[in-house]
Parts: C-alpha cells; structure tokens; sequence
C-alpha cells in the first residue's frame, strides 16, 4: 500500500550539535506553537466578524433609544479590547513560527500572507476609529455599508487560510 510521506517539520536536524530527541522536542514545540497560533489568528477573526455587526446595529438605533446605543457601544468596546488582547498572541506566535522555526522563509506564499496580516492589522485599527465615530456621535455611514464592510475580514480570513494551506505561490 502507497501511502504519502509524512513532511517533517522545520526544525534542526540530527547531527554533530543536535540528537534525535532534540530534534523531537522541536518539532513538538513547533507544532504547539503552530497550534495556539491557530487558535489565537481563528479567536482574533471572531472579534473581526462580529465587530462590524455591532455597528450595522449601531447605525440603525434611533437618536432617542439612548439605552440601546450605550449598550451597544458597550459591547463593541469591551469586543475591540478582547480582540486586541487574542490579536497580540496571533502575531507573536505568528513571527514565532516565521523567525524561529524559518516556516515560508523565502515563499511567495508568506510574502502575500504578511501582505494579508498588514490589511487584517489595518483592519482592526479602522474598526477602532470606527467605534470612536459612533462615541463621539460623528457616524456618517449607513448600515448598508458596515453589511458591506464586515464581508472584508472573512475575505482576509479565506485568503489566508487559502495561501497557508494551499501554498500556491
């Protein structure tokens, strides 16, 4: 029976300053390390996706439902800082793998993912100076556009699930 090979994971190789069980420890850390990046790149997205509901429900509150507006604002602001929180982990973890481990040195598939993080990066500080518009009651956008605008961070999210496992660069 054929069966594929199984690809190692970047790491040292045995020989005169590494032994095989070096060798096993860093392709276990490595794979950790891949593991929590995941989470916290998959964690962060969630926070990317929902923020911008929160504000297609903001642009559609009446000027007098002041209740509704302070709870939404809320929760939008207590979501921005969580998702700052999971967005930190995502990128250490992220260079982690990048300048520790050498995984994409040299690809084109990584160029276009870093291409990918800097938009998602912008992305995230716009959806801060979003919610400031909706604080200082300065919206002008309707909520046709935020529908419009939560669709770009699950085409970031495709794009670069896409690079990462399909490589096709």
């Amino acid at each position: 029976m054929l069966t594929a090979p199984r690809l190692a994971s970047p790491g040292p190789v045995p020989g005169l300053f590494f032994s095989a069980l070096d060798n096993v420890l860093m392709s276990s850390a490595y794979l950790w390390v891949k593991a929590f990046h995941i989470v916290f790149v998959a964690s962060w997205f969630a926070g990317l996706f929902y923020l911008p509901r929160l504000f297609v429900n903001l642009a559609t509150v009446p000027t007098d439902s002041h209740a509704e507006r302070e709870r939404l604002l809320l929760m939008a602001r207590k979501l921005y800082r969580f998702s700052t929180l999971l967005m930190v982990p995502a990128l250490g973890l992220g260079l982690w793998l990048w300048l520790g481990y050498g995984v994409g040195s040299g690809q084109t598939w990584l160029h276009l993912k870093l291409l990918l993080v800097v938009g998602a990066l912008g992305y995230h500080f716009l959806c801060r100076r979003l919610l400031h518009s909706f604080e200082q009651l300065a919206n002008r956008r309707s909520h046709r556009w935020f529908r419009v605008f939560n669709e770009a961070s699950v085409l970031l999210f495709a794009a670069t699930v896409v690079l990462v496992v399909v490589k096709p660069f």
